[in-house]
């Protein structure tokens, strides 16, 4: 499984890379701030909703601290998707996050 650290993804939204993230947190989580431009889908609800995402595009998955966006990076990939896992997830990551 692919991995990227949480400074080299900043580096690379700083740089103007337009990347797909996908935070797998819970809703809670997510509230207290994600990262400008990911797209929350909670980890239990990929199962059902990995139809909306595009086998062709690369996804980088995101939650608190690596684990659930591992789970979710496993699955996807059983589906056929290229996936990413941040490791570290949001307790380490150093970028801006919006509500």
């Amino acid at each position: 499984m692919k991995a990227i650290s949480t400074e080299e993804l900043e580096q690379r939204l700083e740089a103007g890379e337009e990347l797909a993230m996908i935070d797998v947190r819970e809703a809670e989580e997510v509230a207290a701030g994600m990262i400008p431009g990911a797209v929350h889908i909670p980890l239990m609800e990929l199962p059902e909703r990995f139809g909306e995402l595009d086998r062709d595009t690369q996804y980088i998955l995101i939650c608190r601290s690596g684990g659930r966006s591992t789970m979710a990076a496993e699955f996807l990939e059983g589906q056929g998707f290229d996936v990413v896992n941040m490791t570290g997830g949001m307790l380490e990551w150093p970028g801006e996050t919006i509500a």
